[in-house]
């Protein structure tokens, strides 16, 4: 099973092969009612079986082409499930999750996976880092509301006396102990005056320290690179400004986890992350309300809840921030040489939904996808979007 990101959804929009079969149900985890797993099951592969012959696939091609997915029906594989199991199907592509939220049951077969049901997840749960860091270990960690995973980073440094064993080995390549990186450091501060004054010894323990740090630093830096979601660190109180000097990651955050990483289990270093970052989260989508809002009222033309302007926006890149209701769908078609939008009551062949095609593209093109229930979208639509330009 691979596991679920921003960055593997785009995996999966990004160079589709039709026909692209999304599959949605919910799952049961424990009792009785893990028999009504299969059965959901089966009725959702039949459903695809047909939509596919409605695109003029035949029967035999159909059930070959769904193969993949259907060899996962046995015992087994239901009595291990979270609460909504997605399952991804194309000429050349099998993926499937599981995952902590439940989903209506949905197929969806077209040009494209549907992936805003996930997004939703996603962005509810919001992206974040973590560094455990000590003297004698590093591990770094990347987590969501629901979930929580240790990353193998390349060159990360995990014991302070192995990295200035190599420091001693490698004459010149260590950064010099006490200038100024970047990041959210204090330039002004030197480890030597982060505890005020004290022995030689204990001041070389420090400068041994910032190089430590620096070398963890190196090795985010590379892991990190195209990433914006906030990093915490978690760690002994007299370690956080020694690498926060040594931190060249601007989305590290000031507030941090105060204790022994060796000795917090990580479901304890999810929690206490999580408290941390998550009203963030939501900020990010309030401020964009109200901006969206304010040119709204403003009458600019740089926003809108019209489905027909925004479809061939977020195709052409003119969308900065969307705005979609996740448990809608607009059934239609997109003319790209005529920038048309064609919708329907009800799925047709080919069809696909509008507020999926929206996404999708707003979030290959760079810009922001907010998914909110109906009841929390702004004008009461069930799409809205803020334009570049």
């Amino acid at each position: 099973m691979a596991i679920l990101s921003i960055d593997e959804l785009k995996k999966l929009v990004a160079n589709p092969q039709p026909p692209c079969v999304s599959l949605y149900m919910p799952t049961q985890k424990a009792g009785a009612e893990i028999r009504q797993n299969p059965i959901r099951f089966k009725n959702l592969i039949r459903e695809a079986e047909e939509r596919l012959d409605a695109i003029g696939i035949r029967h035999t091609e159909a059930i070959n082409f769904l193969q993949p997915a259907m060899e996962l029906d046995r015992g087994d594989f239901w009595e291990h499930q979270d609460e909504g199991l997605v399952i991804f199907i194309s000429p050349h592509l099998f993926h499937y999750y599981c995952v902590p939220i439940e989903f209506p049951e949905l197929v969806v077969v077209g040009k494209q996976f549907h992936i805003k049901p996930l997004l939703h997840l996603i962005n509810n749960d919001g992206n974040f880092y973590v560094l455990a860091l000590s003297q004698k270990d590093v591990k770094f960690f990347a987590g969501t509301g629901h979930s929580f995973n240790e990353v193998q980073v390349e060159n990360m440094p995990h014991r302070l006396v192995e990295t200035l064993l190599e420091d001693e080995l490698q004459k010149g390549v260590q950064h010099r102990v006490g200038t100024p990186r970047g990041g959210n450091g204090n330039p002004a501060q030197h480890p030597g005056s982060v505890h005020g004054q004290g022995s030689p010894d204990r001041e070389k323990h420090e400068e041994d320290i910032l190089q430590f740090c620096y070398a963890v630093d190196t090795a985010l830096h590379d892991q990190l690179r195209e990433e914006k979601s906030p990093l915490v660190l978690a760690g002994v109180e007299y370690l956080f400004p020694i690498y926060q000097e040594a931190n060249t990651y601007p989305h590290l955050l000031a507030e941090s986890i105060n204790g022994n990483p060796e000795i917090i289990n990580p479901e304890q270093l999810h929690d206490e992350a999580w408290r941390i970052v998550a009203p963030s989260f939501q900020e990010d989508k309030r401020a964009a309300i109200e901006l969206y809002e304010q040119l709204v009222g403003e009458g600019t033309g740089k926003a809108t809840d019209d489905i027909r302007e925004i479809i061939p926006a977020a195709y052409y890149q003119r969308v900065d921030s969307l705005f979609v209701a996740v448990g809608e769908q607009k059934w239609g078609k997109f003319d790209a040489e005529t920038t048309t939008v064609d919708l329907h009551p009800e799925p047709e062949p080919d069809d696909e939904d509008m507020l999926d095609f929206a996404a999708v593209h707003t979030m290959l093109n760079g810009g922001r996808v907010y998914t909110l229930e109906s009841e929390d979208m702004p004008s009461g639509a069930i799409v809205a979007a803020i334009f570049r330009y």
